[in-house]
């Protein structure tokens, strides 16, 4: 998989890519990121991205010129199978649609940044607008970095243990059971008997009954279409 992140501020991008699960994902060749600076594709001296906003108003917009010569370029060497705007405004992010992401082959996402981007960029060169949540933060690399976590982990061979992620929350609608390690006892705290009980029928069992409760109490909308 391919995924190009178009930034104003490409910095902010930078720890998240070079740690942890990520990096060992760019490491093994399963995923190749590459972060562009909108800057590179500005068509003046100043390499400036934002100009104020027509009719008026507080904040400056990111121009839609630096964003389409971006696109028409990564467009002119191959093609992509989505190219998605964070934005607070857009689809929430969901399980479902992180692992449908996980299936393709290459990916644009944009970043905005201060007032916004200019309309004609949501209105004529993307295809999914993406949120993380209802809330603002100050540009969309964050979000951009949230997404392509959601993402890279599902790869497979990125994970040391495939099944892990298979048995995550939101994965079946379900909220994940509590998870326990040693020490069995801690204090007067202790796990579970049925977890080291090795009757791996009744651990099964026991899982998805507190999948299923931990989901009715935190989450109850998830349940709606679940039977008893």
């Amino acid at each position: 998989m391919r995924i190009d992140i178009i930034s104003a501020v490409p910095s902010l991008l930078e720890s998240p890519f070079n740690d942890s699960i990520l990096k060992r994902a760019k490491e093994k060749k399963l995923v190749d990121i590459k972060i562009h600076n909108l800057r590179d594709y500005s068509n003046n001296k100043q390499k400036s991205i934002d100009d104020y906003a027509f009719g008026g108003g507080a904040g400056m917009v990111l121009g839609i010129e630096p964003f389409s010569k971006c696109i028409e370029d990564l467009k002119g060497k191959r093609d992509y199978d989505e190219i998605i705007f964070m934005t607070p405004d857009g689809e929430n992010l969901q399980q479902s649609y992180a692992n449908q992401l996980s299936l393709k082959k290459n990916i644009i996402i944009l970043c905005g940044h201060y007032k916004g981007i200019d309309q004609r960029i949501r209105d004529y060169l993307i295809t999914k607008e993406i949120s993380i949540g209802d809330y603002v933060l100050s540009g969309g690399e964050l979000p951009a970095a949230v997404l392509c976590d959601s993402i890279i982990r599902l790869i497979p061979g990125v994970l040391n243990n495939e099944t892990s992620a298979l048995t995550d929350s939101f994965q079946d609608d379900l909220l994940a059971p509590p998870v326990y390690t040693r020490p069995a006892k801690f204090k007067s705290w202790e796990v579970p008997e049925i977890l080291i009980s090795g009757d791996l029928k009744a651990i099964e069992k026991w899982r998805e009954e507190k999948a299923m409760e931990n989901t009715k109490k935190r989450r109850p909308n998830l349940t709606k279409n679940k039977k008893d």
